[in-house]
């Protein structure tokens, strides 16, 4: 049996959510916007999964736009709140996704100047230097609440007031926080949040947008009026059901102790074997409890990862692959890490499925297969 470490990437789809997705598949095939008993069963459905959506966030249903992922929320809310007209200034940091990263540099061909707040050797980004970047002219803030590379917890409650009293908007990436730390938006001060289903055992494809009430925002995809009128075409009814059943699991906040546990035996056995040679990035900040960065100093983190995959199990690098060229993460390197530091940093993501057993069996797997890996051997 192959075990799967890479949840942070996607999750596998649990049989509560699948079961769901495939019952609406069948039975629930109506147009949501068709007046006919097909048509309002579609339409039951897709507001009925939107309730615990929003009990995820403590928001409300008619604050939740569905949406097709995290990237396309994240694009709706930035390219939503920046007007096409005049001089503007966004504020974001440097170790944002590349759906808010690539955005912003999109905004600043445009008509935008973007500041990049960079973060401590920690992996945190000082809310204090974010609100010392803020201008009169400052239209937007966007900042994730929990990093995906890292999993560091972000200060985005204290941006969040800080916007507030400056009347600007404040987007959140929470893709890699929900289901593993509470989330209350009211308490976060945001405006707008992006969510995407398939982090949280439900298929790919599927994501939200929480839109505060009474916010203007431009519409990112237009020619319909569903989702009033914030996201037209026509609803993807398994998939909305599937995201209800996923939200309402992640709700459960019991099994995060567990994965913690699990984490921090990970953890230990790597400095217990490997000693000063490992480091686990953002292990002094606040955490979320499935997400372990280590670097192997003096290892080659995608021979790591190759050979763990021979080995049957699956974990990610800290590098990003573009055009057959593996570069170092630029995460990383806005944290301090060294170019080489980088290409040394495996990540390793557990889901509410992993088991004792499997940690047990990837630790003498990393015990192995590191030390073949070392670049000088």
């Amino acid at each position: 049996m192959r075990i799967y470490l890479d949840n942070n990437a996607t999750t596998p789809v649990h049989p509560d959510v699948l079961r769901a997705a495939c019952d609406a598949m069948r039975d629930v095939y109506g147009n949501a916007s068709s007046i006919h008993k097909e048509g309002q069963t579609a339409r039951r459905m897709i507001e009925d999964s939107r309730e615990p959506v929003a009990r995820l966030l403590s928001a409300t249903a008619r604050e939740i736009i569905f949406t097709s992922g995290g990237s396309e929320s994240n694009n709706a809310a930035i390219f939503g709140a920046v007007p096409a007209e005049g001089r503007h200034h966004i504020v974001t940091t440097a170790i944002e996704h590349p759906s808010v990263r690539e955005v912003a540099a999109a905004l600043a061909r445009r008509n935008c100047e973007v500041t990049f707040v960079a973060p401590d050797r920690g992996g945190s980004v000082s809310a204090e230097r974010v609100i010392e970047a803020l201008r009169d002219e400052t239209r937007l803030v966007a900042m994730m609440l929990v990093n995906n590379e890292t999993g560091v917890v972000q200060p985005v409650a204290e941006v969040g007031r800080a916007c507030r009293e400056r009347g600007i908007h404040l987007h959140c990436d929470a893709v890699q926080a929900a289901g593993k730390i509470d989330i209350d938006v009211d308490q976060l001060g945001v405006t707008t949040l992006a969510l995407s289903a398939h982090k949280m055992h439900a298929p790919k494809g599927v994501g939200a947008l929480y839109v505060r009430r009474e916010t203007k925002l431009e519409p990112f995809v237009i020619g319909g009026a569903q989702e009033r009128r914030r996201r037209a075409g026509t609803e993807n009814v398994p998939l909305a059901a599937a995201f209800g059943v996923a939200a309402a699991l992640a709700a459960d906040a019991s099994v995060r102790p567990a994965i913690a546990s699990l984490r921090r035996r990970f953890e230990s056995a790597m400095r217990e074997t490997f000693g000063d040679a490992v480091t686990i990035n953002g292990a002094d900040g606040e955490r979320v409890p499935n997400t372990s960065s280590v670097t192997f100093r003096g290892s080659d983190a995608e021979g790591i990862a190759i050979a763990l995959d021979l080995e049957g199990i699956a974990v990610s690098t800290g590098a990003a692959c573009s055009s057959g060229r593996v570069e170092p993460s630029g995460v990383l390197l806005a944290m301090g890490l060294t170019p080489e530091e980088a290409k040394s940093t495996v990540r390793v993501s557990l889901s509410r499925m992993t088991t004792g057993e499997e940690i047990e069996r990837a630790i003498e797997a990393f015990r192995r297969v590191v030390p073949r890996c070392s670049r000088q051997s």
